[in-house]
């Protein structure tokens, strides 16, 4: 997708944010992974805390699919409309 930004975006503004987006998500579930790992490395028994950790990383994963693809979907629709 970070090739695709190039070509899309027909601005320095539009570039930064297609491809920023994207690099967001990277981040996002790399610092996902780090909790949950931190997690399981306490132990593998079930507790409320551990749980609502993993669901809330999950969550900013989704939070930022999310925006990747308003981010882009604005982008395409101003470049082809």
């Amino acid at each position: 997708m970070i090739p695709g930004g190039f070509w899309l975006g027909t601005t320095l503004t539009q570039r930064i944010l297609l491809i920023g987006s994207c690099l967001t998500v990277i981040i996002t579930e790399l610092l996902n992974s780090a909790i949950e790992a931190v997690v399981d490395r306490t132990g593998k028994e079930y507790h409320d805390l551990s749980q609502k950790a993993k669901d809330l990383g999950s969550a900013a994963v989704l939070v930022s699919l999310i925006f990747v693809i308003v981010t882009w979907g604005l982008i395409i629709y101003d470049r082809f409309s």
